[in-house]
């Protein structure tokens, strides 16, 4: 029984995205915070890891000290499966140099 060729499929080399690499401005925080804040408002742990990813953009080290948390403590909060008091979310927005507000819905 003959087999058919089989066409060969290029292979395509992936590689992981890191949206904290691409937050270099405080605009560019803020507007990707902001866009967490408006497109899934109910989403606590998306929410939280957008804070994270801008931590980590910021530099998490730094933010740490800035919110008088640890290192690990914050990780932890704004990690996946996280979840962070309000007060420590305040803590975060105050070190990352962003402000949430309200708007009438």
């Amino acid at each position: 029984m003959a087999t058919a060729a089989r066409k060969s499929t290029p292979k395509v080399k992936t590689s992981s995205y890191d949206v904290a690499e691409h937050l270099r401005t405080p605009e560019e925080m803020a507007a990707y915070l902001d866009a967490w804040l408006e497109d899934a408002p109910d989403d606590v742990s998306g929410i939280a890891r957008a804070l994270g990813d801008i931590a980590r953009a910021k530099g998490m080290s730094l933010v740490a000290k800035e919110a008088g948390l640890s290192r690990e403590s914050l990780y932890r909060a704004l990690s996946e499966g996280g979840n962070p008091s309000f007060a420590t979310v305040l803590k975060v927005a105050r070190a990352l140099g962003v402000r949430l507000h309200a708007q009438p819905a």
